[in-house]
Order: structure tokens, then C-alpha cells, then sequence
């Protein structure tokens, strides 16, 4: 393990750990780490080799003036470790070394913020940051969250076309349940909130991630539409006229039979965090085989969403 040397205690200071994340993995990873810091993530531009992820952690003093009170800079880097081991094993890799650099507090925490301003991330929906101001044009939804959240922003690909077909999925029905599986940061299950939900469940088996779609679903008004838990899927009961789920490949193949039990005859299921290609024609024959018929395909760099309809009995 990096070692690190925890700063005195009479000056606030930050923990920026740095990780080389493979492409396939990059959305997961940079959402995770975005739970774990809950203060910022920054990411290097993509090349073949993927992209350096960077965490920020205020680390602990004897006051307990931080995110996580009183917790050391070991103990910061022991967590980040043990889960983005746990995460990038279910791709079979093993994360290399992360780079660990102590940084004083200049304001760092608020000078990126001018380079992030409110965003239509689909027709209708707009993401704003929670220091901008912003008046939504008639018909337009607002979620307020912050880029430290990474993709869960909508930032990515698979976020962004996710959102996109549970629009697409919500027109012209109206959903009485919808369930969010894998919640992360809670946006997809805002977002079928605000596109007439009556009711959303949104589940994550991560406490963390669990906190934080709380978190964002109150700022934004919402927590008498959303329910968040850590309960795992396969313990939910009840027909959803909508259920989205924007994880990985495994882990969509692995739930494929519990996902298409909890969709309702009739609703929609929506799948991201797809790669395009052998994973996509995987993932549609699976849910083929349990009775869902693909209704649409969107595609953005090397990743695809895909919309799925339950015919009814």
C-alpha cells in the first residue's frame, strides 16, 4: 500500500488520490469514487490506455472538520482501495498502485465551478450545479447536482442516453411504479420522477451511494416520490411499469432473470453501462430469452442503452 503522512492538524488539507481506470470500467470507477470523496472527481482526457480518475478527500482532524470526521489519510486510501479492488474485479482486472499527493486548501474545492453551467442533458431535463442559477423554460425539468458526482451527472455516455429512453419510455403512459437498480447518485430515478413517475424505488447494495441518492432526492424536493434502499434486487417485490438499471454487462446478465420478473406485462426496461458489439448482442439474446422484446438501441462512442418491452399474457 502507498504511504501516506497525515498534514498537521491546524490547516485543512486535501487527499487526491489518482487511479489509471481501463475504458470499460471508467463510468463505474469514476462514479465510485465520486460516492467515496463526496467533495469532487477529476478526469484526464480518454486515450487506449483509458483515463486517470482523481478523488478528493478532506482528510480528518481532532475537531473532525471533514467529510468523514477524524479519518486519516491511511485509512482514506485502505477504503479507496479495498473497493475499487472489489469493483474492477468483477471486470477481471486488478487496479494498479494509485498516486496519493496531500494538497493544501486554496479554494480548489470552489475554482473549477466556473467551468460547470446548467445543461439540457435531454430534451426537457436540464442538470444545473447548485451555485448557478437557472430558469427552466415551460415543459423543462431541473435536477440540481453537483459535477462531483462524475457520470452520475450525466456526464457520460450511458447516463445520458439512459435518461433519454426512460423519457422515451414514460411518454404517453403513466408509470405507477418505476424501479431504479443501482441507483449511484439517484439521477435516473429523479428523472422518472419528474417524467411522471408516481412512485420510484431506488435501490443500491452500496451504503454510500445509498446516502447520496438521498441526499440529491431531497435537495431536489422529491423524497415524497423516492424511496432509496439498500435492499438487493432479488428481494423486491411488485410489478414496475418501468425499471432502469444503468450498471455492467455481468451484472445485468447475472439479474437478467430477477430485472425481467419486476418489470410489469406491458412496461418498459431500460439497460445501460453497455459496451457496443458482443456485449450488446449478449445482453439482447439473454432478455430475449426472457421474454422482452427490444424496442430501441442508442448509441454513443463505444457504448449503446437499450429499451425493452414486455409484451402482456
Amino acid at each position: 500500500m502507498t504511504t501516506v503522512h497525515d498534514p498537521a492538524p491546524t490547516d485543512r488539507q486535501w487527499l487526491k488520490i489518482t487511479l489509471l481506470c481501463p475504458l470499460p470500467l471508467l463510468e463505474s470507477a469514476a462514479d465510485l469514487m465520486g460516492v467515496l470523496s463526496g467533495s469532487g472527481v477529476e478526469q484526464s482526457p480518454e486515450n487506449e490506455s483509458g483515463s486517470l480518475i482523481s478523488g478528493f478527500f478532506q482528510l480528518g482532524t481532532a475537531t473532525g472538520d471533514s467529510h468523514r470526521p477524524g479519518e486519516s489519510a491511511e485509512v482514506i486510501l485502505a477504503r479507496v482501495n479495498q473497493q475499487m479492488t472489489e469493483l474492477f474485479a468483477l471486470y477481471g482486472c486488478v487496479p494498479e498502485k494509485p498516486v496519493v499527493t496531500l494538497l493544501a486548501d486554496q479554494d480548489w474545492a470552489t475554482s473549477w465551478q466556473q467551468y460547470f453551467k446548467p445543461f439540457e442533458i435531454v430534451p426537457g431535463l436540464v442538470i444545473k450545479p447548485s451555485w448557478e442559477a437557472y430558469q427552466p423554460e415551460p415543459g423543462q425539468h431541473v435536477i440540481e447536482m453537483d459535477p462531483g458526482m462524475a457520470f452520475g451527472t450525466g456526464q457520460h455516455a450511458s447516463t445520458r442516453m439512459a435518461l433519454a429512453l426512460i423519457k422515451k419510455s414514460m411518454q404517453g403512459t403513466t408509470a405507477e411504479l418505476a424501479l431504479d437498480v443501482g441507483t449511484g447518485t439517484g439521477i435516473l430515478a429523479m428523472a422518472a420522477a419528474l417524467f411522471g413517475a408516481k412512485r420510484v424505488i431506488a435501490i443500491d447494495n452500496d451504503p454510500d451511494a445509498v446516502r447520496v441518492a438521498q441526499e440529491n432526492i431531497e435537495k431536489n424536493g422529491l423524497a415524497g416520490k423516492i424511496e432509496t434502499s439498500a435492499t438487493p434486487v432479488e428481494r423486491i417485490q411488485g410489478a414496475f411499469q418501468l425499471v432502469s438499471a444503468n450498471i455492467v454487462h455481468d451484472v445485468l446478465v447475472e439479474m437478467a432473470g430477477t430485472l425481467a420478473r419486476l418489470t410489469s406485462p406491458g412496461g418498459h426496461l431500460v439497460l445501460a453501462g453497455i459496451l457496443s458489439g458482443e456485449q450488446e448482442e449478449n445482453i439482447v439474446g439473454v432478455y430475449l430469452g426472457l421474454g422482452l422484446q427490444p424496442l430501441d438501441r442508442l448509441y454513443q462512442e463505444e457504448w449503446v442503452a437499450l429499451q425493452f418491452f414486455k409484451g402482456k399474457d
